[in-house]
């Protein structure tokens, strides 16, 4: 799309105050429904930032081939888990689409074609942090998929152009774990964190008060390190796209900063 064509597009939107970009660690699907440290934290932040005209969520838990958008009116709670207590398959999380916004981003996605879905809803990746954040379901939201067959430099660069979004009054969220290995889980808690873990952690913690995206962009040059912190890498994506849509005046504002069950990272951060 030509710029004057997105300009023509965008001046719908009223121009707003930047909006802060989060990358959340949304650890366990049980803390949609737990009253801890992550979920009252979540639920602290959505009450202190500036109200948004809708929230663009990008999940590790919708993993596509190519990029989509969710152009649905009205997003179903999608329960994408299983041997969870029937409690957390009962939520549900009604909260409307933002079909116009979605379009929006759309169009600000010039580098790649970008399918309109309109079968997917709300993952759990979304709607377990959400749930806390805005309790009221009153905010419009929609998704982007993650193209899984790209690198981590593609996601990188293909958020700097949803870059406009942010004067638009769209918070983006983006969802997943600095450190996520399922494989060897603390099951019974004696294990409150594994060194490879948590050196994994502060590398990242590290490199991004340095504004060194380079170092998590190629992360995967840490070989042994890299690969116990991500067997697979679908929730280190999203936080590419958070490191894409920063800017020179963001402030970092670290939060949740501890690892549960030993080798999952809860570390969250706001650019604002």
């Amino acid at each position: 799309m030509k710029l004057n064509e997105l300009n023509k597009t965008t001046s719908g939107f009223t121009e707003t105050e930047k909006m802060p970009v989060l990358f959340i660690g949304h650890g366990n699907p049980m803390n949609a429904i737990t009253d801890n440290v992550y979920s009252k934290t979540w639920r602290a932040m959505g009450e202190k930032l500036i109200t948004p005209k809708a929230i663009l969520c990008l999940s590790a838990h919708w993993l596509t081939d190519g990029t989509a958008v969710t152009m649905v009116e009205h997003p179903k709670t999608i329960h994408d888990f299983g041997g969870f207590p029937q409690e957390l398959f009962q939520v549900q999380y009604p909260a409307p689409g933002a079909v116009d916004y979605a379009k929006m981003a759309i169009e600000c996605l010039s580098s790649t074609i970008v399918h309109e879905d309109f079968e997917w809803g709300l993952d759990h990746g979304a709607w377990s942090v959400l749930k806390h954040m805005y309790p009221k379901a009153d905010i419009p939201v929609f998704q982007m998929s993650i193209d899984y067959a790209k690198p981590p430099q593609y996601h990188f660069n293909l958020a700097k152009e949803l870059y406009a979004l942010r004067k638009k009054g769209v918070l983006i969220v983006s969802s997943g774990n600095v450190v996520h290995n399922l494989g060897v889980i603390s099951w019974d808690g004696k294990i409150k964190a594994y060194d490879w873990a948590l050196e994994f952690d502060t590398l990242v913690k590290k490199s991004i008060e340095n504004n060194n995206p380079a170092a998590l962009i190629d992360y995967q040059k840490l070989g042994n390190l890299a690969t116990m912190a991500h067997p697979t890498n679908d929730h280190y994506l999203p936080l590419m796209y958070t490191l894409g849509l920063r800017d020179k005046k963001d402030q970092v504002q670290f939060f949740n900063e501890s690892m549960d069950m030993g080798s999952i990272s809860m570390r969250s951060v706001m650019l604002s």
